[in-house]
C-alpha cells in the first residue's frame, strides 16, 4: 500500500472467535496507522462475510494514498452456546 496509486485492497483476513448461533453484529475500529503525511489519508475497513463462524476484516484505500501499516481492533457480539444448555448445537 506504500507504493502505486488507484484502488489497493489488502486480502481479507478471515477472523475466527468461538462460533456464534447466528451473525453477530461486528465493529471495527482502526487502533494503529502509519500514513504519508503528504498525501490526503483515504481508508475504507469494513467486516465481510459474517457468519456464525467467523468474517473477514477488508481494507482499502485508493488514489495517491500511502500506507506504511495499519491495525484494526474488532469487537463481535452475539447469542453463543450456553455451557448449560440442554440442547444439543
Amino acid at each position: 500500500m506504500w507504493s502505486g496509486s488507484g484502488p489497493r485492497e489488502v486480502p481479507p483476513e478471515h477472523v475466527v472467535s468461538e462460533p456464534f448461533l447466528e451473525p453477530p453484529a461486528v465493529t471495527l475500529g482502526i487502533s494503529m496507522w502509519d500514513i504519508d503525511h503528504q498525501m490526503n489519508s483515504r481508508v475504507d475497513i469494513t467486516a465481510e462475510n459474517i457468519t456464525a463462524q467467523g468474517f473477514e476484516i477488508v481494507f482499502r484505500t485508493w488514489a495517491d494514498t500511502r500506507i506504511a501499516r495499519i491495525r484494526a481492533d474488532w469487537l463481535a457480539i452475539g447469542t453463543t452456546r450456553d455451557e448449560d444448555s440442554w440442547d444439543e448445537v
